[in-house]
């Protein structure tokens, strides 16, 4: 039996990026047993990885410390493999017959890629999976239950981690009344609204601006169970965040909206998605500002319903089957 020690992210986006690698080594080496250690934010969307040992969930301390304490925590096992997807120092003070560091890249790339250079696979680099029980996805469609023919599910994330990556909610507003109208792209759409804990701070502003449409609210649910719904959706548009990489991880149809994002580096995943973004190029962006994550308002207010309504209507089009 082998033993495989996989250190990856603590945001949720990052570690859904890196899943493509953790998904490569479980199908590649059927003898291994993995240990996956994770921020606490990240840890449920590893409960159900095939041969899965431990789950050691790393929370951030003082001083470094939870490094300290992942060392005490797998220094006693003689590891066939660690992956470090935190290009960390831990690996070279572990045994281990073969180790893995990620180095990041010296230029812009898609982080898919850059993950896979970790193995070497960047010339064809495997995407982010996700891994989801029967439960979950007998769950799910007790949520979203079989609609009739003609009805399709329109996901929503109308939050991001931070407030200069949020779309406006008015804007959101427009584009929802839009595309769901009669005359529009997804004419009798049933709009889920996706979020984390206290994301309903993004959401009220669209119920309250559209109080005429009925809205599936699932903010808050786990990670898990979101994403098996996200299966079941038609469309996902949402701004840069770690459910926008879970639903181009379910294969869902997945509109990134970006702006003070590098798209180079965070767009979503796969043939399935796409991305948009206003007229300003992120370098515009990023050097207008001395810091823009600490900018208190959105930096996406240049992406007009018009960019996005047609960006949505061409990924429909596109992934029609």
């Amino acid at each position: 039996m082998e033993r495989v020690l996989f250190i990856t992210s603590t945001r949720i986006g990052d570690a859904i990026i890196n899943s493509g690698v953790l998904d490569h080594l479980v199908r590649t080496r059927p003898e291994a047993h993995f240990t996956i250690a994770c921020g606490p934010l990240a840890a449920s969307l590893f409960a159900d990885v095939p041969r899965l040992d431990r789950l050691i969930i790393m929370r951030k301390k003082p001083m470094g410390r939870h490094w300290i304490e992942l060392w005490q925590d797998t220094v006693g096992t003689r590891w066939d493999l660690v992956v470090d997807m935190r290009c960390s120092g831990t690996a070279w003070t572990l045994r281990a017959g073969e180790r893995r560091i990620l180095k990041q890249a010296a230029q812009p790339t898609a982080k898919v890629i850059e993950a896979a250079s970790v193995l070497g696979l960047q010339d064809n680099p495997p995407a982010p999976r996700l891994w989801l029980s029967d439960t979950h996805r007998a769950e799910a469609v007790e949520r979203l239950p079989d609609l009739p023919e003609g009805e399709q599910y329109l996901a929503i994330c109308p939050s991001a981690s931070w407030i200069f990556k949020v779309w406006p909610a008015e804007k959101f507003a427009e584009f929802i009344l839009k595309f769901t109208a009669p005359d529009g792209v997804l004419p009798r759409a049933h709009i889920v609204m996706l979020g984390g804990p206290g994301d309903e701070k993004y959401a009220q502003p669209i119920y309250d601006a559209l109080p005429e449409l009925d809205f599936i609210d699932l903010l808050g649910l786990g990670l898990p169970e979101t994403a098996a719904c996200l299966e079941r959706a038609r469309l996902y548009v949402g701004n840069d965040s770690g459910l926008m990489h879970m639903s181009a991880a379910a294969g869902t149809p997945t509109l990134g909206l970006c702006g003070a994002s590098d798209d180079r580096c965070y767009g979503p995943w796969g043939e399935h998605c796409d991305l948009v973004r206003g007229p300003a190029s992120f370098e515009e962006i990023d050097s207008a500002h001395a810091d823009r994550r600490k900018h208190p308002e959105s930096l996406l207010a240049d992406l007009s319903v018009e960019t996005v309504y047609d960006a949505a209507k061409s990924l429909l089009e596109r992934t029609a089957q």
